[in-house]
C-alpha cells in the first residue's frame, strides 16, 4: 500500500473542466426537482418561490467567492477541513470532519441514492409493489434501499480504481444532465399550451402558507392563509431548508484540490463558474415549473415531485413520467458519484492528522484512498438502511450553513490577523461579498432558531457529541 505524499500534493489528474464539472455534478441532485413543491405551501406565490431560489444563489455564489481565497492558500487536499484547522485550530477542523463522516457527506449520499432507488421504481413498478425485505413496526428495508445500497458500493468501487475513472465518470453524467436540464426548459417554454405564469404571479408581494395536513400526514388542498410581518421571515428561512441544501456540496471540489491542475487558480475558477451556471439553471428550471402549473400542482404534487408533474404536462403522461424519471436517475447518478470520489480525501487527510482511523491514511495501487473510500461508502449504506437519512438531512442543513459562515468568517479573520500571507486569489469585492453571505446566512439560521427548532437542536447535537471524541481521541494521541 503506497501512502498519502508527505507534502499532501498527489499526481494531478483533474484539469479546470473535470473541477467544474465535480462543482456541478456534486450540487445538482435530486433536490431540485422536489424542493420547490414545500417553498411554494410555505410561501404561496410566485414571486416569493424566486426570491427563496435567488437569495440562495447569491449565497452560494457569495460564499464560493469567498472560498476562493482560502483554496488558493492552502491548496491541499481537504478542502474546507483544512481550511478551518489552518485558522481556528484542531477542534474546529475536527468538528467539521466528524459532522462531515458521520451525516453530511455519508448522509448526503444515502439520500441521493435512495432518491435514485425511488425513481428507478417509476420504470421498474415492481421495485415499489415488491413486499419489504424485513418489516418490524414501523421499520422496514425495501428493494429499493438495497438498490441504492448497491449504486453507492458501486460507484465506490469504480472510484477505487483511480481518480480518472471517477474523472471519466462524473463528466459523462454531468455533462448529461446538464443538456437534459436545458432540454426541459426550452420544451417547458415551446410544448406547455396553458400558461399559469400570469396566474402564479398574480399574488405579487403577498404571501400564504398551506401546512396543513390530514391524519396520516398528507399535505391538504383548502385553505391558503395570507401571513405577513416577521411570519413571512419565518416562512422564507422555513423553505430555505430545501433550496440550501440542493445548493450544498459544491465546496467538495475543494476536498480534492491536491488533485486538480494549478490548484491556486483552477480551484476558485472551477467553484465560481460551477456554482453560478448551476444556480442560474436552478432559476430557469423554476421558471419553467411557474408556467407550466398552477399553486396547487406545484404544492401539492404528488409526493412533492413537481418535475415529474410539469414533463407530464409537457410530454403526456406515460412518456413524461419516464423522461422524468431516467433524468432524475442520471443526475442522481452523478451526483453520488462526485460526492463519494471528494469525500474519502478529507478522511484520508484527518487521518495524517491523527484525527481519524488510520488506516484512510494509505493511498491503493491506482494511488487513491481506497479505505477511506469503503468507509464513507459502509456507513453511508447504513445509513440508507436506517431509514432515518431524510430526518438528518432537514436537520444538518442549519449546521452545513453554520459551518459554511464560519469559513467564510475566516477570510476575514484572516485578513485582519495575518494580512502579510500570500493570496495568490483575493475575493471579489471584499470584504462585501463575505459581509453578503454572512448576513444572509446568520438570518437564516437565527430565524431557523426562532421558527423551526425541528431543524436546527438534532444537527447542533450530532456536531457537539463530536466535542469528547475529539478529546478521547487528543487524549490517546499523547498517551501514544
Amino acid at each position: 500500500m503506497e501512502k498519502i505524499p508527505e507534502n499532501g500534493l498527489p499526481k494531478r489528474k483533474l484539469g479546470l473542466f473535470d473541477a467544474a464539472m465535480l462543482v456541478m455534478g456534486s450540487m445538482i441532485g435530486s433536490g431540485i426537482f422536489i424542493v420547490s413543491a414545500d417553498i411554494m405551501r410555505n410561501l404561496g406565490s410566485g414571486y416569493w418561490l424566486i426570491v427563496v431560489w435567488i437569495i440562495t444563489g447569491v449565497m452560494t455564489v457569495a460564499a464560493a467567492i469567498s472560498y476562493g481565497e482560502l483554496s488558493s492558500m492552502f491548496p491541499k487536499a481537504g478542502g474546507q477541513y483544512t481550511y478551518l484547522k489552518e485558522i481556528f485550530g484542531k477542534m474546529m477542523g475536527f468538528l467539521y470532519g466528524w459532522g462531515l463522516f458521520t451525516v453530511i457527506q455519508t448522509g448526503t449520499i444515502a439520500a441521493v441514492a435512495v432518491a435514485f432507488g425511488k425513481f428507478t421504481a417509476y420504470l421498474i413498478p415492481a421495485l415499489n409493489d415488491a413486499a419489504p425485505i424485513f418489516q418490524s413496526g414501523g421499520y422496514k428495508i425495501t428493494w429499493i434501499q438495497i438498490l441504492a445500497i448497491g449504486v453507492i458500493l458501486l460507484l465506490t468501487y469504480i472510484n477505487t480504481k483511480g481518480v480518472e475513472s471517477g474523472k471519466l465518470l462524473q463528466n459523462i453524467f454531468t455533462g448529461s444532465k446538464i443538456i437534459a436540464l436545458i432540454g426541459l426548459i426550452i420544451l417547458g417554454f415551446l410544448l406547455v399550451k396553458t400558461s399559469f405564469w400570469s396566474e402564479n404571479m398574480s399574488f405579487g408581494w403577498a404571501a400564504f402558507n398551506n401546512l396543513k395536513t390530514d391524519a396520516v400526514g398528507n399535505f391538504t388542498k383548502t385553505g391558503w392563509e395570507s401571513i405577513s410581518g416577521m411570519t413571512i421571515m419565518g416562512g422564507i428561512a422555513a423553505a430555505m431548508v430545501g433550496s440550501v441544501f440542493s445548493s450544498v456540496a459544491w465546496e467538495n471540489v475543494t476536498f480534492v484540490s491536491g488533485e486538480i491542475e494549478n490548484p491556486k487558480k483552477n480551484v476558485v475558477r472551477s467553484m465560481v463558474l460551477g456554482t453560478s451556471a448551476v444556480m442560474a439553471l436552478y432559476l430557469l428550471v423554476n421558471f419553467i415549473y411557474l408556467n407550466t402549473l398552477g399553486r396547487d400542482g406545484i404544492a401539492f404534487a404528488p409526493n412533492d415531485r413537481v418535475a415529474v408533474v410539469v414533463s407530464e404536462q409537457i410530454f403526456g403522461n406515460g412518456i413524461g413520467t419516464i423522461v422524468m424519471a431516467i433524468l432524475v436517475m442520471i443526475s442522481t447518478f452523478g451526483c453520488v458519484n462526485g460526492i463519494v470520489l471528494a469525500g474519502a480525501r478529507v478522511f484520508q487527510t484527518m487521518a495524517k492528522d491523527g484525527m481519524f482511523f488510520k488506516a484512510a491514511l494509505q493511498n491503493n495501487k491506482n494511488g487513491v484512498p481506497e479505505k477511506s473510500l469503503w468507509m464513507q461508502g459502509i456507513w453511508a449504506s447504513v445509513l440508507c438502511l436506517s431509514g432515518q437519512y431524510g430526518n438528518l438531512l432537514d436537520m444538518i442543513s442549519f449546521v452545513i450553513v453554520l459551518f459554511y459562515m464560519i469559513t467564510v468568517f475566516g477570510v476575514i479573520y484572516l485578513r485582519i490577523k495575518k494580512p502579510g500571507l500570500e493570496r495568490p486569489y483575493k475575493t471579489w469585492m471584499y470584504p462585501v461579498t463575505p459581509i453578503i453571505y454572512l448576513l444572509i446566512g446568520a438570518a437564516f439560521c437565527v430565524l431557523l432558531l426562532i421558527y423551526k427548532q425541528q431543524y436546527t437542536w438534532p444537527g447542533l447535537v450530532i456536531v457537539l457529541i463530536g466535542v469528547p471524541v475529539y478529546f478521547f481521541i487528543n487524549k490517546k494521541e499523547q498517551e501514544v
